[in-house]
Protein backbone atom coordinates (compact mmCIF):
# COMPACT_ATOMS: atom_id res chain seq x y z
CA UNK A 1 0.00 0.00 0.00
CA UNK A 2 0.92 3.62 0.13
CA UNK A 3 3.43 5.56 2.36
CA UNK A 4 1.91 8.25 3.75
CA UNK A 5 0.59 11.03 1.75
CA UNK A 6 0.00 14.44 3.64
CA UNK A 7 -2.72 15.72 0.71
CA UNK A 8 -4.33 12.38 0.74
CA UNK A 9 -4.30 12.18 4.73
CA UNK A 10 -6.01 15.25 4.79
CA UNK A 11 -8.55 14.08 2.10
CA UNK A 12 -9.57 11.27 4.03
CA UNK A 13 -9.57 13.49 7.46
CA UNK A 14 -11.50 15.86 5.84
CA UNK A 15 -14.48 14.23 4.86
CA UNK A 16 -14.99 13.17 9.25
CA UNK A 17 -14.56 16.61 10.44
CA UNK A 18 -18.30 17.07 12.45
CA UNK A 19 -18.90 13.47 12.45
CA UNK A 20 -20.52 12.34 15.52
CA UNK A 21 -17.85 9.64 16.45
CA UNK A 22 -15.58 10.08 13.88
CA UNK A 23 -12.24 8.38 15.26
CA UNK A 24 -13.56 5.05 14.59
CA UNK A 25 -14.39 5.46 10.39
CA UNK A 26 -11.84 8.00 9.84
CA UNK A 27 -8.72 5.36 10.97
CA UNK A 28 -10.81 2.21 9.23
CA UNK A 29 -10.31 4.94 5.85
CA UNK A 30 -6.74 6.29 6.86
CA UNK A 31 -6.12 1.99 6.58
CA UNK A 32 -7.88 1.33 3.66
CA UNK A 33 -6.41 4.13 2.34
CA UNK A 34 -2.42 3.33 3.15
CA UNK A 35 -2.97 -0.31 4.47
CA UNK A 36 -2.17 0.86 8.08
CA UNK A 37 -2.37 3.46 10.19
CA UNK A 38 0.53 5.38 9.69
CA UNK A 39 2.09 7.09 12.91
CA UNK A 40 2.26 10.54 10.78
CA UNK A 41 -1.25 10.45 10.87
CA UNK A 42 -1.63 10.52 14.32
CA UNK A 43 -1.15 14.39 14.87
CA UNK A 44 -3.08 15.14 12.07
CA UNK A 45 -6.45 12.83 13.48
CA UNK A 46 -6.13 14.09 16.68
CA UNK A 47 -6.01 18.13 15.91
CA UNK A 48 -8.92 17.66 12.93
CA UNK A 49 -10.95 15.97 15.79
CA UNK A 50 -9.67 17.85 19.10
CA UNK A 51 -8.48 14.76 20.51
CA UNK A 52 -5.21 14.41 21.91
CA UNK A 53 -2.12 12.16 20.16
CA UNK A 54 -2.47 9.90 23.06
CA UNK A 55 -6.42 9.31 22.69
CA UNK A 56 -5.89 8.24 19.37
CA UNK A 57 -2.64 6.31 19.52
CA UNK A 58 -4.77 4.50 22.39
CA UNK A 59 -7.84 3.90 19.93
CA UNK A 60 -5.19 2.84 17.17
CA UNK A 61 -3.26 0.29 19.14
CA UNK A 62 -6.23 -0.90 21.26
CA UNK A 63 -8.22 -1.95 18.51
CA UNK A 64 -6.38 -5.32 16.62
CA UNK A 65 -7.93 -4.38 13.51
CA UNK A 66 -5.55 -1.54 13.04
CA UNK A 67 -2.10 -2.00 12.30
CA UNK A 68 1.20 0.71 12.48
CA UNK A 69 3.07 -0.44 9.83
CA UNK A 70 1.60 -2.11 6.13
CA UNK A 71 0.36 -6.28 6.49
CA UNK A 72 1.46 -8.37 3.66
CA UNK A 73 0.08 -9.05 0.70
CA UNK A 74 -2.40 -11.79 2.08
CA UNK A 75 -3.63 -11.25 6.18
CA UNK A 76 -4.64 -14.29 8.27
CA UNK A 77 -6.40 -13.69 10.79
CA UNK A 78 -6.65 -16.70 13.59
CA UNK A 79 -8.98 -16.77 16.04
CA UNK A 80 -7.95 -16.79 19.91
CA UNK A 81 -11.44 -16.90 21.80
CA UNK A 82 -12.55 -19.42 24.19
CA UNK A 83 -14.42 -21.57 22.02
CA UNK A 84 -11.89 -22.21 19.62
CA UNK A 85 -9.23 -22.48 22.24
CA UNK A 86 -11.70 -25.94 23.28
CA UNK A 87 -10.86 -26.81 19.89
CA UNK A 88 -7.28 -26.36 20.01
CA UNK A 89 -6.49 -23.67 17.93
CA UNK A 90 -3.80 -22.05 20.29
CA UNK A 91 -1.64 -25.41 19.14
CA UNK A 92 -2.47 -25.24 15.43
CA UNK A 93 -2.06 -21.25 16.14
CA UNK A 94 1.91 -22.12 17.16
CA UNK A 95 1.85 -24.46 14.21
CA UNK A 96 1.08 -21.83 11.62
CA UNK A 97 3.23 -19.03 13.29
CA UNK A 98 6.31 -21.83 13.26
CA UNK A 99 5.85 -22.57 9.55
CA UNK A 100 5.63 -18.78 8.35
CA UNK A 101 8.61 -17.92 10.59
CA UNK A 102 6.76 -14.98 12.38
CA UNK A 103 5.15 -13.93 15.70
CA UNK A 104 2.34 -13.02 16.14
CA UNK A 105 1.77 -9.58 13.98
CA UNK A 106 4.65 -10.21 11.90
CA UNK A 107 4.97 -10.76 8.21
CA UNK A 108 7.15 -12.67 6.39
CA UNK A 109 10.28 -11.07 4.84
CA UNK A 110 9.10 -11.55 1.51
CA UNK A 111 5.85 -9.57 2.82
CA UNK A 112 4.16 -12.48 1.62
CA UNK A 113 1.72 -12.88 4.61
CA UNK A 114 0.90 -11.02 7.89
CA UNK A 115 -0.54 -13.43 10.75
CA UNK A 116 -2.68 -11.75 13.24
CA UNK A 117 -4.80 -12.57 16.54
CA UNK A 118 -8.41 -11.67 16.24
CA UNK A 119 -10.80 -12.64 19.09
CA UNK A 120 -13.41 -14.20 17.42
CA UNK A 121 -14.64 -14.51 13.70
CA UNK A 122 -18.28 -15.63 14.74
CA UNK A 123 -17.43 -19.10 13.20
CA UNK A 124 -17.69 -20.76 16.95
CA UNK A 125 -18.99 -23.91 16.22
CA UNK A 126 -16.52 -24.49 13.49
CA UNK A 127 -13.17 -23.84 15.31
CA UNK A 128 -10.80 -23.85 14.92
CA UNK A 129 -11.68 -20.85 12.93
CA UNK A 130 -9.49 -18.32 10.67
CA UNK A 131 -9.62 -15.57 8.09
CA UNK A 132 -7.76 -15.52 4.99
CA UNK A 133 -7.89 -12.09 2.89
CA UNK A 134 -11.51 -11.55 4.86
CA UNK A 135 -12.66 -15.44 3.67
CA UNK A 136 -13.32 -17.40 6.70
CA UNK A 137 -11.68 -20.86 7.00
CA UNK A 138 -13.26 -23.55 9.61
CA UNK A 139 -12.53 -26.69 11.20
CA UNK A 140 -8.67 -26.46 10.44
CA UNK A 141 -6.27 -28.80 11.46
CA UNK A 142 -2.14 -29.05 10.84
CA UNK A 143 -3.51 -30.34 7.32
CA UNK A 144 -4.57 -26.94 6.57
CA UNK A 145 -1.47 -25.40 6.85
CA UNK A 146 0.21 -26.33 3.89
CA UNK A 147 -3.80 -25.64 1.88
CA UNK A 148 -2.99 -21.86 3.46
CA UNK A 149 0.43 -21.51 2.18
CA UNK A 150 -0.35 -22.55 -1.26
CA UNK A 151 -3.25 -20.18 -1.33
CA UNK A 152 -0.84 -17.23 -0.13
CA UNK A 153 2.05 -18.45 -2.80
CA UNK A 154 0.08 -17.46 -5.50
Amino acid sequence: MAAWNEAQGNEIIQRHVGREGALLPLLHDIQDGFGHVPPEAVPAIAHALNLTRAEVHGVVTFYHDFRDRPAGRHVLKLCRAEACQSMHSEALAQQVLSHFGVDWGGTTPDGRITIEATYCLGLCASGPAAMLDGQPMGRLTPESIPEIAREVGR
